[in-house]
């Protein structure tokens, strides 16, 4: 190998020029496309858990929605069986019974009718136009229009009733 004058070869004598200027360093850190891919995951990560925290006033609207379906078909049932369904509730479930020999029974044979618990402890306010505090399905056409609010912690939800058989949530 050929040698220069200061007793180095010649291919010593190139290295430290192909060290500073021509090779690249390795740097520490992260390069952008790492952060971005890193900011696309942590943003997927938080848009899959808000979605699977259930949010009070989305889940009171949902057993709301549920809820006047239900008494839709309770009143259809009511008129189905020539007998007066009524709506029971407590804070913790609610269910539809029906008058039979003298008494009132749960509709344990109807799935749709069954007693249900709520995914969280509600309120109920009745606001009828009679002033009963009973929502009461007869064999009559026509019902009395009523509005229920349903109220758990802050939020609040309301299924009217216009009295011919249409529920809607507000």
């Amino acid at each position: 190998m050929p040698t220069s004058v200061t007793g180095h070869s010649i291919a010593e004598a190139y290295l430290p020029l192909k060290r500073g200027r021509g090779a690249r360093r390795r740097q520490t850190g992260f390069t952008l496309v790492e952060m971005l891919v890193a900011l696309l995951i942590a943003a997927v990560l938080a848009g899959t858990l808000m979605l699977a925290v259930p949010d009070q006033s989305r889940s009171l609207r949902y057993e709301a929605d549920r809820l006047a379906r239900l008494m839709a078909i309770a009143r259809e049932e009511a008129l189905l069986r020539g007998a007066p369904v009524r709506f029971e509730a407590s804070a913790e479930r609610y269910r539809f019974v029906v008058w039979l020999d003298r008494a009132w029974w749960p509709l344990a044979d109807d799935p749709a009718l069954r007693e249900r618990v709520w995914l969280a402890p509600t309120r109920l306010a009745l606001e009828r136009a009679d002033g009963q505090r009973v929502i009461e399905f007869g064999r009559e056409q026509v019902d009395v229009p009523f509005r229920l609010r349903l109220l758990r912690e802050g939020a609040q939800t309301v299924i009217v009733a216009n009295g011919l058989g249409i529920f809607s949530v507000e």
